[in-house]
């Protein structure tokens, strides 16, 4: 598959690129500073420069692709207007983009917990931004997967999960890239939302049982 990632310097991204690649498939890495060219290119990424934020019009930057992914974020140190202009307008945008380049295939990495604000004003706005931006996927008619996992930590990946309607936990980012690597051509994920968490399943035989 030909597939584009939105936010492709990101942790999660770094790890999912050699995951891709490996399987045979050809990514195209949206990044917004020149300098972050050099590292994807070592590991096998088509970089492209795009600010998402700046840009009314991404489809030219997502190319004509199989599928994408929306795993950009404001991250840590940013204020509420950036929690809209980066989680929530960019993942919009990113729709918009499939519509106009005839994608039907798009993940997204959202969070868990979306329906319980908590935390201070700044990450209330981070969740009403990302549920906004689920919202508008599940309601775009591509066939969509988003992936909501608990705390990301740097921990090595275990590769066992579990999924589903969780509570609270925590997961390596490493084992989220691997499912999200894996989701793209597995059916029992299309067209699903769920949480993830580590666990004790394969990842395989967990995403089998949604």
């Amino acid at each position: 598959m030909n597939i584009t990632v939105v936010g492709a310097s990101g942790k999660i991204a770094r790890h999912l690129h050699p995951i891709l690649i490996e399987k045979g498939h050809h990514v195209r890495g949206i990044i917004r500073k020149k300098e972050q060219k050099s590292d994807l290119k070592k590991l096998g990424v088509e970089p492209v420069i795009c600010d998402i934020e700046q840009e009314a019009d991404i489809s030219e930057a997502v190319g004509n692709v199989d599928a994408v992914l929306f795993a950009a974020g404001a991250g840590p140190g940013s204020g509420k207007e950036r929690k809209k202009s980066v989680d929530r307008d960019g993942a919009i945008k990113l729709i918009r983009a499939c519509a106009e380049n005839e994608i039907q295939r798009y993940i997204m990495i959202s969070a868990m917990g979306l329906d319980t604000p908590r935390g201070d004003e700044v990450f209330q706005a981070y969740q009403k931004a990302k549920a906004d931006a689920d919202e508008a996927l599940l309601n775009s008619g591509l066939n969509y997967t988003i992936i909501k996992p608990g705390r990301l930590t740097n921990e090595n990946g275990t590769g066992n999960i579990k999924v589903g309607n969780l509570d609270g936990g925590e997961i390596p980012r490493e084992d989220v890239a691997a499912v999200v690597a894996e989701s793209f051509e597995e059916e029992k994920t299309f067209y699903k939302s769920f949480d993830l968490l580590s666990g004790d399943t394969p990842i395989p035989d967990a995403l089998q049982s949604l």
